[in-house]
């Protein structure tokens, strides 16, 4: 069995051909579509998050929303930018979170991605020390994240305080036991996901990487998966550890999705520069009537040796299609591919 989830960049604008015009209508769309992909069969809703932008910024009152909707689906995010978080306040959301959905919260953070202002996360009251860069400020947040979730007591209480304390040190509330082990890591590298492997945090691999050997895609996150399990397996964790990639896929079974996928031109991983110093390589699409989509798919070594597949959904095309989108996959592909 392999868990398939959706993947929304949540994207929003008020343009003729989207049916997302608002921010209004991604958060309500959001939560409709979880509540059908729970209907359906699919096992997560995760959601990517961009501050500065039209997409979603703070997760966790959406996150919050699906959970008291759904009763099984996963809930998460791939990824949260954190360069941007406090991590004890960032707790205390994530804790409540994850209690409101009764432990299905699946939380997926990273460094970041190049981000829709100049060094965004100054606005919003960060800054790395003096010889440290933004991504050794990510890590050290994230690092203080994991250890605060743990649930250990940490702040001295008030002699006199305003309501009684338990006794001992203090943490912050509140606190749900078991997220500590649902704590993912979005890693762009192999030498990231070592260090995820080491902290014992979950790996996601999305549809972009660093070019590290100039092979397809596919076959460098098969190389990362597996140097992340030999770490994972070194560091000796009393846990098996999940993995998920991302992909595009578009199973073509009426009309409409051929017009809108018929043609995709992103047949063929793409490589670029996605800053002044990082080669990437941008993963391809999907998109083929469904037993060439099956034939196609097993040829995707990341894909098999993830325990989970998120498929990012075009979410301005509504509701309805996205769900048609998705049960297209649980319905036509997953069976064949030995996934259900």
């Amino acid at each position: 069995m392999k868990k398939i989830g959706f993947l929304s960049f949540g994207h929003w604008s008020d343009t003729p051909h989207s049916e997302t015009r608002s921010a209004k209508d991604f958060l309500h769309q959001s939560i409709d579509l979880s509540v059908a992909a729970e209907e359906l069969g699919v096992d997560g809703a995760y959601f990517r998050v961009h501050h500065f932008a039209r997409q979603a910024g703070s997760p966790f009152p959406l996150l919050s929303a699906i959970g008291a909707r759904t009763s099984k689906i996963e809930i998460g995010t791939g990824v949260i930018d954190m360069r941007y978080e406090n991590p004890l306040y960032m707790a205390e959301d994530a804790g409540a979170a994850d209690l409101i959905s009764s432990g299905r919260l699946q939380l997926g953070i990273s460094r970041g991605s190049p981000e829709q202002v100049i060094d965004g996360w100054r606005y919003f009251g960060f800054a790395p020390a003096d010889g440290e860069t933004d991504a050794d400020m990510a890590r050290q947040h994230a690092e203080v994240f994991l250890k605060v979730i743990e649930g250990e007591g940490f702040a001295q209480p008030n002699p006199r305080p305003m309501f009684a304390n338990p006794p001992g040190l203090l943490r912050v509330e509140p606190h749900s036991p078991g997220l500590r082990e649902r704590i993912w890591w979005g890693s762009g590298s192999n030498a990231t996901g070592v260090w995820a492997a080491k902290l014992g945090m979950n790996l996601q691999s999305s549809t972009l990487k660093d070019d590290e050997t100039g092979e397809p895609l596919h076959v460098q996150q098969r190389k990362q998966i597996e140097a992340y399990r030999e770490a994972w397996k070194e560091a000796g964790h009393d846990h098996e550890p999940r993995v998920s990639v991302s992909r595009s896929i578009f199973a073509l079974t009426n009309d409409l999705d051929r017009a809108y996928f018929g043609s995709d031109r992103n047949s063929r991983d793409q490589v670029g520069m996605i800053d002044e110093n990082t080669r990437a390589i941008f993963g391809r699409s999907y998109a083929a009537e469904p037993d060439e989509l099956v034939r196609q798919l097993k040829e995707d070594e990341a894909i098999e040796a993830a325990d989970t597949l998120l498929l990012t959904v075009p979410n301005q095309l509504g509701v309805e299609y996205n769900a048609h989108v998705l049960e297209s996959i649980v319905k036509y592909v997953a069976p064949e591919l030995g996934w259900r």
